[in-house]
């Protein structure tokens, strides 16, 4: 930097502040800190540590425009204006000590909140909440409300997750009007045109996902909501959609039995009961239907029930595989409600009515920053994990609400969602390879003191700030943490769910420290796919191995080529890089599995996400999941066009007891630019290729007779053209509020 440059860039922060305030971008309140002080604390070096491509995504969306879209930030100030913005949660005598702490922890890229505080954090309408989860009742009334709710949601950049599940299916009688229903459909295609109508902050278009439980009449009509052919007026292309599956229908599954729907104004219970009782009322209404005592329902084959979902979800990316059982019964918030559906990016499972709008703040520790000389910090993990959990804590408090339902719910119960991202960048500085056990030991590790530190740190501002206020009866109140609900999951399930158990710390203090003081949140944890502020922080996205070692990023803000610089400085380290290897890395799409000077330890390290099993990626999920309160954003990666192998690995996630999963990603077409390669030159392969990817091993033993009869005779899933939502670019059709 000139001379001079510091002390200036130091002083510019209160000027700024106050244009912002001046401008009513910024809440007054933001000009009654000690700038003195503030500017001290600015740190410009922390300017270095952004790649290019995270300054321009700040630049292009990010930075806080007067009216007339005149930038008045720079980027030490930006990340000084979120601290500032979340700070206001204290007491105003410690609004400036702790934005500087904040400060502190997020300008170094150890810790960034999610993309709505980053946008309105210190802002006049402080909308810092990502996610939105609604249930719409069966009333026109409040199904028009909720468009309308949807709408203002979306406005202030929350992504929504909208449960459908109770609206009557199509030909059930409406007593009103003597006349059959359309069912959930049509309803759909409102919601659709609500979502595309709205831009989000005027940075992004608006994002929903809508549910549908398995057992609905209408789930092979939702199933096709997003096939491109077909009636126009039934489908919805603008919008997200998601399987909310019941354990009972995956036993159907396995065990090749028949399914029945049925229409939820027949079966008004099947939507908000689950586990045992689930299935005890299940077998009841099929019996009634049975004896003719149900009008409207339809019995079919299970196996060809789940094939249609699968087929769909290979070809249109769409609907999501996501569990209804395990995101009940491992809830904390058992005792006051049922979690309906989960949100836009399938982390978040929290309860939801008509009278509350679960809402979920988010932000994601950076692993790889915690990475020093080869060792985690974890005393530095820990300071992180603290001050997140403080920041996430004081969004509740500042928020703007666009509606009542939504502030009702969040002030009651007060969920956060804590995630992580840079896992593979981590892994790489550490030499350990996605694919070994040793990387899916020290998931659990991680996540464990990631765990025990964010739920000891919320029974911290408990005892300061007081308990929620529906904590008693709930989980945390019986004694009950994460890894204490597997077993409810066995229990309920009736089936072993295959985890390792082991605990690397002694709980007994943060236990002994919740019983006496109970928890400031209801929810501690969820793992969003952290699309774009793993771009601000200049890091791969959430808990995935790496896309490909070079590739194209698209965004609103552009294309950007992305390569792998871990590769490359290890590439370096062994006198291998240089413009030979580059062209190579072109030529084979970054993979270095087929460069022969490439060392056998670097093609281990270095595979992309492709040239892993998906088994490892359900394995570190299904270890982290012990820990965690809420769920996880999980992409499953498959290179096949077996409709037989996508379904194991769906029902491998299902017996390991996840929640969720969100995209399903296959092999498509897709490459860099390779323009600047001489197309004469022909590269030799390894003599010895990589094998090809072994069947995923099946984890419970039940599955065996249905895997050697139909689902080995699935039949081949439809070739995919280039745009197909699961091919291509990574973070194409991703959504960003949780980010």
């Amino acid at each position: 930097f000139e001379p001079g440059f510091d002390s200036t860039y130091r002083a510019g922060l209160k000027i700024s502040i106050a244009q912002g305030v001046a401008a009513e971008r910024l809440d007054p309140k933001m000009n009654e800190f000690d700038f003195d002080a503030l500017s001290r604390a600015i740190d410009p070096s922390r300017d270095k540590l952004f790649e290019y491509l995270g300054i321009q995504t700040l630049y292009e969306r990010y930075f806080i425009k007067d009216l007339s879209q005149r930038i008045l930030e720079v980027p030490q100030y930006f990340w000084m204006r979120v601290a500032m913005g979340l700070a206001l949660g204290e007491e105003k005598s410690l609004w400036t000590s702790y934005a500087i702490q904040f400060y502190n922890v997020v300008s170094s890229l150890r810790y960034t909140p999610s993309t709505p505080t980053l946008f309105h954090a210190g802002t006049s309408h402080p909308q810092m909440s990502s996610c939105y989860l609604t249930t719409v009742e069966d009333r026109l009334d409040h199904i028009f409300k909720s468009f309308g709710d949807n709408a203002q949601l979306s406005k202030w950049s929350g992504g929504l997750g909208n449960d459908w599940t109770n609206i009557r299916a199509t030909g059930a009688q409406i007593k009103s009007t003597n006349v059959g229903s359309q069912g959930v459909i049509p309803f759909l295609k409102i919601s659709d045109a609500t979502t595309a109508a709205i831009n989000r902050s005027g940075k992004r278009r608006g994002a929903t996902c809508v549910y549908l439980e398995t057992w609905h009449y209408d789930i092979e009509d939702f199933i096709e909501l997003r096939k491109n052919t077909g009636d126009d007026r039934r489908r919805t292309h603008d919008t997200n959609t998601s399987n909310w599956i019941p354990d009972l229908f995956m036993k159907r599954v396995i065990n090749d039995e028949s399914w029945t729907l049925f229409s939820p104004d027949e079966t008004p219970e099947l939507h908000h009961i689950y586990g045992k009782a689930f299935e005890q009322k299940y077998t009841e209404y099929e019996a009634k239907a049975a004896n003719g005592e149900i009008r409207l329902f339809k019995r079919v084959r299970a196996l060809d029930l789940w094939r249609k979902m699968i087929n769909s979800l290979y070809s249109t990316g769409h609907p999501w595989i996501t569990f209804k059982d395990p995101s009940n019964v491992r809830s904390p918030q058992d005792h006051v409600g049922v979690v309906h559906s989960s949100n836009l990016c399938t982390e978040i499972t929290l309860n939801t009515s008509k009278d509350e709008t679960a809402v979920c703040n988010l932000g994601s520790i950076n692993i790889v920053r915690h990475v020093e000389n080869g060792v985690l910090q974890k005393e530095k993990l820990r300071e992180t994990t603290e001050l997140a959990m403080r920041m996430l804590d004081n969004v509740i408090d500042l928020n703007f609400y666009p509606t009542p339902e939504a502030k009702q719910s969040n002030m009651r119960h007060r969920p956060i969602g804590l995630g992580i991202m840079g896992w593979q960048d981590a892994l790489y500085v550490l030499g350990i390879q996605f694919d070994s056990e040793e990387a899916v030991d020290l998931s659990d590790e991680i996540m464990e003191y990631i765990s025990y530190n964010a739920i000891l740190s919320s029974s911290h501002i408990a005892k300061e700030k007081g308990k929620y206020e529906t904590y008693r009866g709930s989980k945390w109140d019986r004694g009950l943490f994460p890894q204490d609900t597997i077993a409810l999951l066995e229990e309920e399930r009736g089936m072993h769910i295959e985890v390792e158990r082991g605990s690397k710390l002694d709980w007994t203090p943060v236990r002994e420290h919740v019983r006496m003081y109970g928890m400031r949140n209801s929810n501690c944890m969820a793992i969003a796919p952290t699309a774009t502020i793993s771009t601000i922080a200049g890091c791969l996205p959430s808990i995935e191995p790496i896309y490909k070692n070079i590739y194209t990023k698209s965004n609103v803000t552009g294309e950007f080529v992305v390569i792998n610089e871990q590769l490359i400085n290890d590439l370096r380290k062994n006198n291998l890089w240089n413009d030979q290897m580059l062209d190579k890395l072109k030529h084979y799409d970054g993979s270095v599995q087929d460069i022969p000077e490439v060392p056998q330890d670097l093609k281990d390290r270095y595979k992309e996400v492709f040239e892993i099993r998906p088994e490892w990626v359900i394995k570190h999920a299904a270890r982290r999941s012990k820990w965690i309160d809420q769920s996880q954003s999980l992409n499953l990666f498959i290179k096949t066009e077996s409709g037989k192998d996508i379904s194991d690995m769906y029902i491998m996630a299902w017996e390991a007891g996840l929640k969720t999963t969100y995209y399903l990603r296959t092999l498509g077409a897709t490459g860099v630019e390779k323009s600047t390669i001489d197309i004469n030159i022909k590269y030799e392969p390894t003599p010895a290729p990589v094998p090809a990817p072994a069947p995923i091993p099946v984890l419970i033993p039940i599955v065996a007779p249905i895997l050697a009869s139909s689902l080995l005779s699935m039949p081949p899933l439809p070739t995919l053209d280039a745009n197909s939502a699961t091919s291509g670019d990574p973070n194409l059709n991703i959504c960003e509020s949780c980010q």
